[in-house]
């Protein structure tokens, strides 16, 4: 049981930062990957918090608290799992969050299948995550709920009468009306998300669009304040809104580049490649991040620019997600077909322009890969934040490198004035963009980077956190202090 209280942050999220995997006949726990783990499992470690999520099997017969134990205990925060079945898995995840939320959210409209027993599902698992937070937690407790997966969350607490203090975060982009309103369950999801007490998001252009929608359904919207979060009144209630880009913990990865190892790693990237210029991608695989257009923005690059054949080559390294779903195999052919094809079209002996590197990296290996790259090439065709380019520039403690970035990321708003902003459709515009950034001289490269990592280490994960628990609680993170050791009770 949880002691009556005890104030404690408690996250939310669909997936827990450890997952289950069945790997020779076994299950077996491997640390999370993505953002969210990243910018979370700092925040919360020895903090005797919790974070309840799903474990990613579907198994019945899986001890899944016995085998996150160890994982919890070494983590400092409680783990607390929400059973799925593999229906409720293709229907709420694969369905409605990814075939309908995530295309939508990322202008992809075309993408999306609107079938409404996606949306039943989505409010059965909602309801369920529900249940599992009001029995696991106190009204003492602070519930920072994570992403577009569990956008009812508030709204089901309520209608059960538990009394709550809850924040949501979205960390993808918010639409503008005109997507927005393509949505057949439109006003629901509204409704839902002004049940929180707090709604956050990544930049004030996603802020700006949330409001339009509100007042497109909700006339009678009333916002008041200036600022990163103001207030909005619906009649006789009233949350809080603002923006809080998401950021990184800078001085683990600068520290981690600094590391002899990974040093080492670097360089021996670097002469494996002979000491040419490398220009980095790395992205989970997936349609939204475009790898595609990156590397025929590549392929464009060698053939305007001949005399950069035999001089410089482009990594890319494409994290697997979402394999099982159809889309996304077709992606990853899609991927390796261009690459062949740019490989097949310039490749001279001893020189293969493009390294593709479909696999996860060891966080140790992939700080490397930053630390070695002259260039970063961060071309998503919409992103919520992007960590990707944060990572890179805390890595650069040489403080050489280049970072080429997409306007539609989320962190283009706070990097733009130092990274060379490009538009991911344009190939034409990347290819002089890489070129140009090929040859700044050492100052100017110094300098940008030099601003952009000063941005990044101000306004670190722990910046985010506390700008978040200060507009929506009146707290910061210390105000949940770290503990020696944490008493983890199953229910």
């Amino acid at each position: 049981m949880v002691e009556s209280g005890m104030k404690r942050l408690v996250v939310v999220s669909n997936r827990l930062p450890a997952a289950l995997k069945h790997e020779d006949g076994r299950w077996t726990v491997k640390q999370g990957a993505g953002g969210l783990v990243t910018a979370m499992a700092p925040v919360l470690r020895n903090r005797g918090g919790v974070w309840i999520g799903w474990s990613g099997a579907a198994e019945p017969d899986v001890d899944v608290e016995g085998l996150l134990s160890d994982f919890s205990a070494e983590a400092g925060y409680e783990l607390c799992t929400v059973p799925l079945t593999r229906q409720e898995v293709d229907d709420y995840y694969y369905g409605f969050s990814n075939e309908i939320i995530w295309p939508l959210f990322h202008d992809l409209q075309s993408r999306c299948r609107f079938h409404p027993r996606y949306w039943r599902a989505y409010l059965d698992v909602n309801f369920k995550f529900a249940e599992v937070v009001a029995r696991r937690t106190t009204s003492d407790d602070y519930l920072w709920i994570q992403d577009y997966h569990l956008m009812h969350q508030a709204f089901f607490l309520k209608s059960m009468g538990v009394k709550r203090n809850t924040g949501f975060f979205l960390h993808i982009p918010f639409p503008t009306p005109d997507i927005f309103m393509k949505l057949p369950w439109r006003w629901k999801v509204i409704q839902a998300l002004t049940e929180y007490d707090l709604l956050g998001f990544q930049t004030m252009q996603d802020r700006r669009n949330f409001v339009r929608c509100l007042r497109r359904l909700m006339p009678e919207t009333r916002v008041e304040g200036r600022g990163a979060a103001v207030t909005v009144r619906l009649g006789n209630r009233s949350f809080r809104l603002g923006a809080f880009p998401i950021s990184i913990d800078y001085n683990q990865f600068s520290e981690l580049a600094g590391r002899e190892d990974v040093a080492r790693k670097a360089f021996e990237l670097k002469e494996a490649l002979r000491h040419r210029k490398i220009i980095l991608g790395v992205d989970r695989l997936d349609y939204t991040k475009g790898i595609p257009e990156r590397i025929r923005s590549i392929q464009t690059l060698l053939k305007r620019y001949p005399d950069l054949k035999g001089r410089v080559n482009f990594v890319q390294i494409a994290v697997p997600s979402r394999e099982e779903v159809g889309e996304y195999k077709d992606l990853r052919q899609e991927i390796e077909q261009l690459v062949g094809r740019v490989n097949g079209e310039f490749s001279i002996p001893g020189w293969v322009p493009v390294h593709y590197h479909y696999r996860n990296l060891p966080v140790d290996e992939l700080v490397a890969y930053y630390a070695a790259a002259d260039i970063a090439l961060v071309t998503p065709l919409r992103d919520g934040m992007n960590l990707v380019a944060k990572e890179y520039c805390a890595c650069n403690n040489s403080e050489d490198g280049v970072l080429v970035l997409s306007e539609f990321a989320g962190a283009a708003a706070q990097l733009q004035r130092n990274a060379y902003l490009v538009n991911p459709y344009d190939m034409d515009g990347i290819a002089k963009a890489l070129h140009r950034a090929l040859h700044w001289d050492r100052d100017e490269r110094h300098s940008s980077m030099s601003k952009l990592r000063d941005q990044v280490r101000r306004n670190n994960i722990f910046w985010w956190v506390d700008s978040f628990l200060q507009a929506g609680i009146a707290k910061t993170l210390g105000d949940f202090p770290e503990v020696e050791t944490v008493r983890f009770e199953r229910a």
